[in-house]
């Protein structure tokens, strides 16, 4: 018995079909995610931290986040979030967090960089919350971000942080030591409303402060408020080398600004990180750039703002070595 002509066409074009011969529709997403750049860590009472990053990139979707607690994962977050609180920790104990980003094919990131926070005293027996934060103020820093400042709370053991919220949604967390804060991640002409509640140690919350009520500038700005002021560069010569020396006055923020990115001729150099305590009033630095007369440079810097983004770029200068 011979096969038809075209049942033969029929069983080999299942045949191929049943290799998976499909071109590209078989190829799987294996790049992982850049890993989350920005993270800062604040003890919010004696058995919490508050965590917060930027929002990491990948070639398809970011979907979740890992935080780790000292190499151990203690949570997972939806990709839309950048934040979350740690619970269930030791008082006056030392924690180091790193967070990872995670796509829909499950590829993982690199480790952000690794922060270390130290949780405060436990205070016993104690149920009695912080008095609300007064005086509530907040002004627009052009169309995309907010400096809120407000009246510091009392406690009978002490305050251990505050946490600021936009709506019913809490949104950022600074030490107890701290009345000031800058918003970032705003949209152009739009309406805000902002709370701050204080902690103590013990986990109590007081009241949440009078609302205050503000509105973004519209279209866009440079981010020039949380730019660097005053930048100077001029360059000296010592044992044979040159060296570029800077100056500037820090942005307003709240807080100390601990980190700095150098751009050297349209380049990213390298990164400034204070130890001990950051200036606040005069920032200046010094670092070396080659043996060479007659070299000309262009120099700027920017700032790590206290919620782990960067601020705007300072003004370009530019020197002349010899």
């Amino acid at each position: 018995m011979t096969t038809p002509l075209a049942l033969l066409t029929v069983l080999a074009a299942a045949a191929l079909g049943g290799c998976g011969w499909s071109g590209q529709d078989d190829r799987r997403d294996t790049r992982p995610p850049a890993a989350p750049r920005g993270l800062t860590v604040e003890a919010g009472s004696a058995t919490t931290a508050h965590v917060m990053w930027n929002q990491a990139t990948d070639d398809t979707e970011v979907t979740g986040y890992e935080v780790y607690r000292d190499a151990k994962k203690v949570k997972e977050v939806p990709g839309a979030k950048h934040m979350v609180d740690i619970t269930g920790l030791k008082p006056s104990t030392t924690y180091a967090f790193t967070v990872r980003a995670r796509d829909a094919e499950g590829n993982v990131s690199p480790d952000s960089r690794r922060l270390s926070v130290t949780t405060p005293a436990a205070a016993a027996a104690d149920r009695e919350p912080p008095t609300r934060p007064a005086r509530l103020r907040g002004e627009a820093e052009g169309s995309r971000s907010a400096m809120l400042t407000w009246g510091k709370s009392s406690d009978n053991r002490g305050v251990a942080s505050y946490e600021i919220y936009q709506g019913a949604s809490k949104i950022h967390s600074v030490g107890g030591g701290q009345t000031a804060t800058l918003v970032t991640g705003l949209r152009p002409g739009t309406d805000y409303t902002f709370t701050v509640k204080a902690r103590d140690a013990a986990d109590n919350f007081s009241p949440a402060s009078p609302e205050v009520r503000l509105t973004t500038a519209a279209g866009k700005d440079s981010g020039r408020k949380t730019a660097p002021a005053g930048f100077r560069a001029a360059t000296h010569r010592a044992d044979g080398a040159y060296y570029i020396d800077l100056t500037w006055t820090p942005p307003r923020t709240g807080g100390a600004v601990t980190e700095y990115q150098i751009q050297l001729d349209g380049r990213t150099a390298t990164s400034l990180v204070f130890g001990g305590t950051a200036p606040r009033d005069k920032a200046e630095h010094s670092f070396y750039i080659g043996r060479k007369a007659g070299e000309r440079h262009r120099v700027r810097i920017r700032p790590r703002l206290p919620d782990g983004t960067w601020g705007a770029y300072s003004a370009e200068r530019t020197v002349t070595t010899g």
